[in-house]
């Protein structure tokens, strides 16, 4: 075969694959929605299970619902028979996938829910299968044209899709966000892009405060001691009034040669840009590029005007944020 048959082929696959996708969009129905409730409110795990190609699929998707907040794991259907059945409680939400619904290890599972009264999705493509039958909720994927007309490709993709959008309602309605996301991936690239800017933050004595009367001389400082380019100035409530950088030092110095006998609240500019400790450390970078500076006040923004905390372009950088 030549190249340019190789690429047909692939082609071809690929655009059984689409045509499975856009049959797929069309059947989602009330019974997703039942789907999706019943897995957010398990109380306990949702265990995923299939044959073959579609007990792969079963475990991707466990994995994906696990990493979004729903306990999840994925059971291997020769092994169900064997001991692992005990791995199934009854408050446990059960999901089967099986193209056609009458795989001969998905029986005992099937027999074993029906008995213990542990809650059934099946993810099928056969309405007279002994699974569709069974399901508490009916999953029906649109049956397809396997690439080779008999390798599981279209339906498997179908299966994978279906489990994904799952994954993502349920996260949707639990309202699970990006710091609940962070605490199950604290590591690797994605773990550092979603470190919050409280993850990194200066805090306690290394954070460079003065008081909005101390003079200059003094300020300037705290300032070389602190090292961070930046003191925040703070009333006598230790609210945050004014910020002063080094910028700004070097730029008056210039123009005032006795600026050291100031008080600070004459130097400072008012109304500093500041961030919520909650919000993601490359929102942070992001603010300090647009801004054209190197450091950002952290605040609660519950109270607005409490500095709790110091993020520098360096901190941020080191932790791999881009």
């Amino acid at each position: 075969m030549n190249n340019k048959k190789f690429i047909n082929i692939a082609k071809e696959v690929i655009n059984l694959e689409i045509k499975a996708l856009q049959n797929l969009r069309k059947s989602v129905n009330k019974s997703f929605s039942d789907a999706v409730v019943k897995i957010a409110n398990c109380q306990s795990k949702v265990i995923l299970c299939g044959v073959g190609k579609s007990g792969l699929i079963a475990s991707k998707i466990a994995a994906t619902l696990a990493s979004v907040g729903t306990p999840s794991f994925s059971l291997v259907a020769s092994e169900a028979s064997h001991g692992d059945l005990g791995m199934i409680s009854k408050k446990d939400v059960l999901i089967l996938i099986s193209y056609s619904g009458k795989t001969n290890e998905l029986k005992n599972i099937i027999q074993y829910a029906k008995r213990n009264k542990i809650y059934l999705i099946g993810i099928v493509s056969k309405k007279e299968s002994i699974l569709y039958k069974a399901s508490d909720t009916k999953l029906l994927i649109p049956q397809v044209i396997e690439a080779g007309g008999i390798v599981p490709t279209a339906s498997t993709t179908s299966q994978l899709a279906f489990g994904d959008a799952l994954a993502i309602a349920s996260m949707k309605y639990k309202k699970f966000d990006k710091l609940d996301f962070k605490k199950f991936h604290p590591s690797g690239s994605l773990g550092a892009q979603l470190k919050t800017v409280e993850d990194i933050m200066i805090i306690g004595k290394k954070i460079p405060f003065v008081d909005e009367n101390l003079k200059m001389s003094k300020a300037i400082k705290i300032l070389s001691e602190k090292k961070l380019g930046i003191v925040i100035v703070r009333n006598k409530e230790k609210k945050i009034s004014g910020i002063i950088t080094d910028g700004q030092i070097r730029r008056i110095s210039e123009k005032n040669s006795n600026f050291h006998i100031l008080p600070v609240k004459k130097i400072m500019t008012k109304r500093p840009i500041t961030i919520d400790k909650n919000e993601l450390a490359a929102k942070a970078l992001s603010l300090m590029n647009n801004n054209k500076i190197t450091s950002l006040i952290v605040i609660n923004k519950k109270k607005p005007r409490k500095a709790i905390g110091v993020i520098h372009v360096h901190t941020v950088l080191q932790s791999n944020i881009s």
